[in-house]
């Protein structure tokens, strides 16, 4: 905060003493006009200022929320396809893990979803998914099939658990610091600028600014709308993660086939999520 007022009132001493100079020095003239060279040129660089500041508002909220869409999707199907990789665990292992994927995925779309919007993920959801790879890491199994379903799924849940990291990471994301300060502090210059110039619009001259200062406001609403991930006008929706608890229904069981040597005694997640 401190380097930013610095960086202010040294710009304004540069101006200052530019012009305490040239008038001693007696170069150029002096510049009245609401529409002269100077207020052409102030005009102009404040209007590329708010732009700028405008763009960078609107783009990196934009940015972000496609690569959180992304990351859902990911999730989704690093679900799926650790469900799948269940399948070729011994019973009752492989309904186990099935049954714990559904309750964790469920969980994330009906309970913990609305935190996000919050910028914060649920500590439910964290228990649920370490508990499955608990489980999925104290499996003892027999047989090369039954030991590459097990690594399967404890890589599949690495990458839901990564996943599941990023969305934390994504549902606290913001824009830069003081941007939508800023913004709103060039939209008011903007706004007031031709009567710090000098100006005094009548009659229909006045119509252009009013629909700029509207239109200007507009934009700006739209900008702090959109500045978080799970929540306003780009607000992402657990889509992604429904279609994976919908396809999670459709994947068959495996038949208890395969013998398997011995199952830990931990207790699986019960249907209700830890907390309530």
């Amino acid at each position: 905060m401190l380097v930013c007022v610095l960086a202010v009132a040294s710009a304004i001493g540069v101006v200052a003493l530019a012009a305490v100079l040239f008038r001693k020095l007696g170069r150029g003239a002096d510049d009245r006009d609401p529409g002269g060279p100077s207020t052409g040129h102030a005009g102009a660089m404040l209007s590329a200022l708010f732009l700028l500041v405008f763009a960078i508002a609107i783009i990196v909220p934009w940015t972000t929320a496609d690569a959180a869409r992304e990351n859902t999707y990911a999730e989704g199907q690093a679900a799926v396809e650790t469900y799948w990789a269940s399948t070729a665990l011994p019973a009752p292992a492989a309904a186990e893990v099935q049954a714990r994927l559904r309750d964790y995925v469920g969980f994330v779309v009906d309970d913990e979803w609305p935190l996000m919007a919050e910028g914060r993920l649920s500590p439910d959801g964290s228990a649920l998914l370490n508990g499955l790879r608990a489980y999925a890491t104290g499996l003892s199994v027999t047989g090369d099939e039954a030991q590459d379903a097990r690594s399967a799924v404890l890589d599949g849940l690495s990458d839901l658990s990564t996943a599941r990291y990023q969305r934390a990471a994504d549902a606290r994301a913001t824009p830069p610091s003081g941007v939508m300060v800023l913004t709103i502090l060039t939209g008011l210059v903007i706004i007031l600028f031709p009567f710090m110039a000098g100006a005094r619009p009548r009659g229909m001259a006045i119509v252009p600014l009013v629909t700029m200062a509207a239109l200007l406001g507009l934009g700006t609403y739209q900008a702090w709308d959109i500045s978080h991930v799970f929540s306003g006008g780009l607000a992402v929706k657990p889509d992604a993660l429904r279609a994976a608890a919908q396809e999670l229904q459709r994947i068959p069981q495996t038949p208890p086939s395969v013998r398997m040597t011995e199952i830990p005694s931990a207790p699986r997640a019960s249907q209700t999520p830890l907390g309530r």
